[in-house]
C-alpha cells in the first residue's frame, strides 16, 4: 500500500492540480494518493473560496483517494509553517513513503542545497543584517542565500520554488524517510489574473467567480469541479469574499488592547500600534491594509495577522503547536481507495483520525477551560469554520456549527451511490 502525500489549498482544485495528482501516482509508483489541505482559511490570511468540505470533495473526484485538513495554526503562516505542519502531518500518518509538489525548478539538485543553506549560520547571519535593514522577511532571506550561496535569483523569487524549499527543509528536519518529488508547474503562474485556457491559475479563477461568472471557468477545471462550483453558486453557499469580515475584524480590533496586539504572531517592532491607529479610521479590511502596507510588511503578512486577531492566535498558542506538530488527522472527503487508507493509518499513526468532531469536542465544551492540546487545536479549527461561514453570500450557509454536522464526503466506485455519510468506526 504504497501512499504519495500531496500537500495544498485546492482554492479551487483546478486542472493543474488533476494533472499534478496523475503525475504524483506515475513518478512516484504510489497506489493511493493523499491530500492535506487547508481548511477555511488559507496561507495569504484569506477565506478559502469555497468551504473545505466541497473543496475536499473536488479534489477526491478530480482522483484523490484521502483528503485531510491541515489544522488552521499552520495553514495560515508562512511558507515555512505551512511547509512544516505539512510534512508533519504526513509522516504521522505511517502509511506516507513519497511527498509530492509543484515548483518552477524542478530540479532537487538544485533546490536541495537552497533548503540546507537557510539553516546555515553564514547564511543567518545576513539574513539577520538584511532584516535589520527594513528589507522584507522574503526578500532578506532571499538576498541572504544568494549572497551567501551563489544561487541564481529566478530560483528563489518563484512561490512554488519557495514552498518546494520549504517541504524539503521539513523533510530534513522533521521526516527524513519521506522521499521528495519535485514537479514542474503546468498550469500558468502563480500570480496570474486571468484565465488562459485549459491550465489557469486558481487566482485567475477566483477573479472570475468573484465578478459573478462561472461559465468562463470551465475549461480551467475538471467537469465535476464545475458541476460542483455551479451548484455552490446556484445555492448562495460561495463563493467567500473577505469584505464580509470587515465589521468583525474592524470591531475586534477597535476593542483590542495594544498588549492584545502585541501578543498576534508576526506582530513585532511596535506594529500593534499601527494597526490599532489603523482600525479606527479605516471603514473596511482594504482601507485597513492600505494604511498599515509597507516594504517590511508586504499585505500576505499583515492579511494573516489580521485572521489571526479573528481567531485569537497569540504567539504562544502557536509556539505550543509548533513543538507538538498536528495532533490528529481531521478527514475531509475519501473514496473507496481511501477508506482502506483510513483502516491501515488506524493502525499506524500516530494521533487520532476524526471522521467525526464530537467524539473529541462539541459546541458546548470548545469554551471550557481546561481543554486537551488536541482539543485546543481542533476548538480553532472550528473557530475558523465558523467565522468563515461569516463569509459566505447568505443563510443558511452564514450559520456556524459546521464542523459538529458536516460528516467527510465519501465517494463510492463506480455504480455505487455516493454519499457524505461515513458510516465507518473513525474516531
Amino acid at each position: 500500500m504504497r501512499t504519495v502525500g500531496i500537500i495544498a489549498e485546492y482554492n479551487p482544485f483546478h486542472n493543474g492540480h488533476q494533472w499534478q495528482i496523475k503525475k504524483a501516482r506515475e513518478l512516484s509508483g504510489c497506489d493511493y494518493v493523499i491530500c492535506v489541505i487547508s481548511g477555511s482559511f488559507v496561507q495569504r490570511g484569506e477565506p478559502a473560496v469555497f468551504d473545505k468540505w466541497k473543496r475536499a470533495e473536488m479534489a477526491v473526484r478530480g482522483g484523490a483517494d484521502l483528503i485531510i485538513e491541515l489544522p488552521v495554526v499552520w495553514a495560515v503562516r508562512s511558507a515555512q509553517y505551512f511547509a512544516t505542519g505539512g510534512i508533519r502531518l504526513l509522516k504521522a500518518l505511517g502509511i506516507v513513503s513519497h511527498v509530492c509538489f509543484g515548483a518552477e525548478h524542478a530540479d532537487l539538485s538544485v533546490l536541495w542545497p537552497v533548503a540546507r543553506a537557510i539553516d546555515d549560520s553564514q547564511t543567518m547571519n545576513v539574513f539577520h543584517s538584511n532584516l535589520k535593514a527594513g528589507q522584507p522577511y522574503a526578500a532578506a532571506l532571499s538576498n541572504a542565500i544568494q549572497s551567501s550561496q551563489h544561487i541564481p535569483p529566478t530560483v528563489l523569487n518563484q512561490p512554488n520554488n519557495i514552498l518546494a524549499i520549504e517541504y524539503l527543509r521539513a523533510i530534513s528536519k522533521f521526516a527524513p524517510e519521506l522521499l521528495p518529488l519535485a514537479i514542474g508547474r503546468q498550469s500558468a503562474s502563480h500570480h496570474a489574473a486571468l484565465i488562459s485556457g485549459s491550465l489557469s491559475s486558481a487566482k485567475a479563477i477566483r477573479n472570475v467567480l468573484a465578478a459573478g461568472s462561472v461559465t468562463a471557468i470551465k475549461q480551467a477545471v475538471p467537469p465535476a469541479t464545475y458541476r460542483i462550483v455551479e451548484d455552490l453558486l446556484a445555492t448562495q453557499r460561495g463563493p467567500a469574499c473577505r469584505a464580509r469580515l470587515d465589521n468583525l475584524l474592524l470591531g475586534r480590533l477597535r476593542t483590542a488592547l495594544p498588549a492584545d496586539i502585541e501578543q498576534l504572531p508576526d506582530v513585532s517592532e511596535g506594529l500593534q500600534f499601527k494597526i490599532l491607529a489603523a482600525a479606527l479610521e479605516a471603514g473596511n479590511q482594504q482601507e485597513l491594509l492600505a494604511a498599515m502596507k509597507s516594504k517590511r510588511y508586504p499585505a500576505t503578512r499583515l492579511q494573516r495577522i489580521l485572521i489571526h486577531a479573528l481567531l485569537g492566535m497569540t504567539k504562544s498558542t502557536i509556539a505550543q503547536f509548533d513543538q507538538t506538530g498536528p495532533l490528529y488527522a481531521r478527514v475531509l472527503a475519501f473514496n473507496d481507495n481511501g477508506r482502506q487508507l483510513l483502516k491501515k493509518i488506524s493502525r499506524n499513526a500516530s494521533f487520532p483520525v476524526i471522521t467525526k468532531t464530537t467524539r473529541h469536542l462539541n459546541s458546548t465544551s470548545r469554551h471550557r477551560p481546561a481543554l486537551s492540546m488536541l482539543q485546543q487545536l481542533l476548538a480553532l479549527d472550528t473557530l475558523a469554520t465558523d467565522i468563515f461561514s461569516l463569509s459566505l453570500p447568505s443563510a443558511p450557509w452564514t450559520a456556524g456549527g459546521w464542523d459538529f454536522r458536516q460528516p467527510p464526503f465519501y465517494l463510492a466506485d463506480a455504480g455505487s451511490a455516493s454519499t457524505s455519510v461515513y458510516n465507518g468506526k473513525g474516531k
